[in-house]
């Protein structure tokens, strides 16, 4: 898979039905698509016949202590082979404790216990699914104290240790060095790029208390400086446009997709890599 994607989000269903293929590729929700039947995935496989598909989940929570739900994962896996999705892709984040789910992606501590339990977590998921899948980075509030690594060196360790791939969020590298003061750019440097599979864009809200990542925005231009960084280090893995919040017209995100391609291709070269 190559090029720059879209998010695949309800109100543009009916017209990327409808028009002639207008981006290179679709990432889905895993979790939006977990019915036997319905609409959504009645869309979903439709569109499968025209685009590459990406499935992105959001529900294992790769990180909790007492694991994901087995069948949360079984699902995941039968979509899978259903759709034939070219990548699939998880973040690397903690979602349930004490038998209740959080609706969100919780950082993890950056500690070896925490590598060798999600090592453990991505074997296991990649043995059902009978594939290689990608880990995203995600953007946090808070720090821990006692870090062993930082997030290039976590996500390095992962990939080296599971055999998975980075799904490398641009975004977020960037909310998390306007939160805690890190090394945007320097995480970036410091990724091996062997391992990246995917690169994400996104919008971004600045508030008096912290950045929050909330994909309802243009990408910003200083994550657009980012984001050639990571060309430049990493080649031209397969680009994203996510938008969560406040999603606009299809044609915005396309334009926020054309942007990727003009800023990607003058440096692609010969570094240019399908997944």
């Amino acid at each position: 898979m190559t090029g720059v994607g879209i998010g695949l989000r309800t109100p543009h269903y009916r017209e990327l039905l409808e028009r002639e293929p207008c981006v290179d590729w679709l990432e889905a929700h895993s979790e939006n698509y977990f019915g036997e039947g319905g609409y959504d995935l009645h869309v979903l496989s439709r569109l499968r016949e025209r685009y590459p598909v990406s499935l992105h989940g959001v529900g294992l929570g790769l990180g909790s202590a007492a694991g994901y739900r087995r069948e949360h994962l079984q699902t995941l896996a039968a979509l899978v082979r259903r759709i034939e999705p070219k990548l699939v892709s998880e973040h690397l984040c903690w979602s349930a404790v004490a038998g209740q789910v959080m609706n969100d992606l919780l950082p993890l501590p950056m500690t070896r216990a925490a590598l060798d339990l999600v090592c453990l977590r991505v074997a296991q998921v990649q043995e059902v699914l009978q594939r290689q899948i990608l880990i995203e980075n995600v953007s946090s509030y808070v720090r821990f104290a006692g870090d062993d690594f930082d997030e290039a060196t976590f996500l390095n360790e992962l990939a080296v240790r599971s055999g998975c791939g980075i799904l490398l969020d641009v975004n977020n590298l960037y909310v998390n060095q306007l939160n805690h003061g890190t090394d945007a750019a320097a995480q970036i440097a410091a990724i091996d790029a062997r391992h990246v599979g995917e690169i994400h864009l996104a919008g971004h809200l600045v508030t008096e208390l912290a950045v929050i990542d909330h994909h309802g925005a243009r990408v910003a231009e200083a994550v657009w400086d980012l984001y050639q960084k990571a060309v430049v280090h990493c080649g031209c893995a397969p680009t994203l446009i996510e938008w969560d919040t406040d999603v606009p017209q299809l044609d915005v995100l396309l334009d926020e997709a054309e942007q990727a391609r003009q800023r990607r291709e003058p440096l692609c070269g010969g570094n240019a890599r399908a997944a």
